[in-house]
């Protein structure tokens, strides 16, 4: 489901970003603008300026820029949805959702279930400290070496031996338990009767990446079975989705360089206590796509950690087959496989921190895994080894990453180059494409992007200006981005954080945010008569390829035998 443009308006019209920046990162006014040193790089003296009348903050040390939508995604490391809904949350205001094709989510019920599983997690913390199994509890957390520190940090705490530890709290509520049997914390039987689902368990709160608690997983303290249970799928859970460890990775690392991927919380929750604090589990599932972005956005490098059965091979060759279509220039997956009989919890207490991050500095490249594993299944078996190799290389996006497999497939097969191979066994490649930045808008001082800035740095002007129907036959690269900015600032009063937003997911944006800050040389007093000046600059253009066209046919239609004469009185005016 998509959140309403106009709600998305509304809430960076309402949202000052200094006040907002200025929360989390004190600003010095500065002219018209604040600045501070930048958040997102290590810096002396201040780059990171934020405008108030364009609601507008960028780095001039790193680069980093955008709007209050932006730097909460980039501060906070939530995704687009998150982000809106902490900004909303900012404002008492309840995110809308437009129907899609999926599942509408009722945003009451989700409060609701946010704040019983809150209470959830402080009841098992409380219970961890107070029950009269309290010992007990202890002695389990001190065998597996997890210190105090660690306990509070990961939120950890104990479900009581019984039916309605739980359960009990809610007695008088049959609308708080009801909406607990929704949150997956209660179980029905078949004859209606309600009791907790976790039960005598070490309890591990699943935060997500707002980190509120979505979800527990459950570690039986005995050898009663299930060793593991987590929460179902619900309305605010959906495991695939999520990755457990991460909230709390983030807040260790701002901008983490790795990330290892594990199968248990109690994995995550070991390495921490020796140090390794950059762990996630994918909740005992194979790794999804979803899982797998999420990785992918939050830091440079991805290593995904397996035993070293078959199972666990198995596991990471399932996992390279969804990384694959996802990678992007610039990211790294690897794998690392450890001793059979071994899981993480246990080989870093073998080895310790250094011991265990030599093992993943040891971790294998993608390709080098990828044509391992296909040589140990066909061995001598080219046909089949190139079939499979292509079929998976021709779904990688990242072109650099597809030339650099094809060209060790042909080093496999014998061939010559990569070139050799494309032509023998055509192979589809995609064609690397030219970034907007690169195909338009070239040349500092030229009245089309001269217009283009402006605009977007004062949308304003833009508010009902009359119509330049000749700019829609101008044949020139990147009108279509002037004609789009104009349609969209000429009926409504728009800051420039506003505008900028209409254009997220458009591959415009990243042009558009270097026009938002770059410095025009233009006087405040004269923006408006330069903006006009570069709009009959362009409607001049118009007229001037409109004269070529007509003069260079041989036969002209009474119109436009009309039509030439005007444009040449035009020119001639002109000049």
């Amino acid at each position: 489901m998509a959140i309403p443009r106009d709600f998305i308006n509304e809430l960076i019209a309402r949202i000052d970003i200094v006040d907002l920046i200025d929360h989390k990162v004190p600003l010095k006014k500065t002219g018209k603008n604040h600045s501070a040193c930048c958040p997102f790089h290590s810096e002396k003296s201040p780059s990171f300026t934020v405008s108030r009348d364009k609601q507008f903050y960028h780095c001039f040390g790193c680069g980093a820029h955008g709007n209050a939508i932006d730097f909460v995604m980039e501060y906070d490391r939530l995704e687009f949805p998150d982000a809106i809904e902490e900004l909303a949350g900012q404002l008492g205001l309840e995110v809308p959702r437009e129907q899609g094709t999926g599942k509408r989510v009722d945003h009451a019920v989700s409060r609701d279930l946010y704040q019983l599983m809150d209470e959830a997690k402080r009841f098992y913390e409380t219970q961890l400290k107070q029950h009269p199994d309290k010992q007990k509890v202890a002695n389990y957390l001190e065998y597996r070496g997890l210190s105090n520190d660690v306990v509070e940090q990961f939120g950890i705490g104990y479900a009581p031996d019984g039916w309605d530890g739980l359960l009990s709290r809610y007695r008088q509520n049959q609308e708080a338990q009801d909406k607990l049997l929704t949150a997956g914390m209660v179980i029905a039987n078949d004859n209606g009767k309600r009791y907790d689902r976790f039960r005598d368990r070490l309890m591990f709160p699943i935060r997500d990446r707002r980190g509120r608690v979505i979800g527990f997983g459950g570690r039986v303290l005995g050898d009663g079975t299930p060793k593991y249970l987590n929460s179902p799928e619900t309305p605010i859970f959906h495991k695939g989705n999520e990755l457990y460890g991460l909230y709390e990775l983030k807040q260790k690392h701002r901008d983490p360089q790795r990330a290892l991927i594990v199968e248990g919380y109690m994995d995550v929750v070991a390495l921490a206590q020796f140090g390794v604090d950059y762990a996630v589990a994918s909740l005992g599932t194979s790794t999804t796509a979803e899982q797998f972005q999420l990785l992918l956005r939050s830091a440079k490098e991805v290593i995904c950690c397996y035993d070293g059965d078959n199972a666990g091979k198995e596991a990471a060759w399932r996992a390279l087959e969804t990384a694959l279509p996802l990678l992007k220039p610039g990211d790294n997956v690897r794998f690392i496989f450890l001793p059979q009989g071994e899981d993480p919890d246990s080989m870093v207490r073998q080895t310790g921190k250094a011991g265990f991050e030599e093992l993943i500095d040891s971790a294998q490249l993608l390709p080098e895994f990828l044509f391992a594993t296909l040589s140990e299944k066909y061995g001598s078996d080219k046909g089949n080894l190139a079939k499979q190799a292509i079929a998976l290389i021709e779904k990688i996006q990242d072109t650099v990453l597809q030339n650099l497999l094809l060209e060790n497939l042909s080093h496999k097969l014998g061939m010559n180059s990569a070139d050799d191979l494309k032509k023998k066994l055509g192979v589809q490649v995609k064609a690397t494409t030219q970034p907007l930045a690169q195909k338009g808008l070239k040349g500092r001082g030229t009245p089309l992007r001269l217009a283009i800035a402006l605009l977007v740095q004062h949308p304003k002007m833009g508010f009902n200006l009359t119509m330049q129907p000749a700019l829609q036959h101008l044949k020139l690269t990147g009108i279509n981005l002037l004609i789009n900015l104009l349609d969209l600032t000429r009926e409504q009063e728009l800051n420039s954080a506003q505008l900028l937003e209409q254009f997220r997911d458009s591959e415009q944006i990243t042009t558009l945010k270097k026009l938002a800050q770059w410095e025009h040389q233009v006087a405040d007093e004269n923006l408006d008569q330069e903006f006009k000046k570069a709009l009959i600059w362009l409607n001049n253009q118009y007229i001037e390829q409109r004269y070529q066209e007509l003069s260079l046919k041989q036969t002209h239609t009474k119109e436009e035998r009309i039509q030439l004469q005007k444009l040449i009185s035009v020119i001639k005016g002109q000049k």
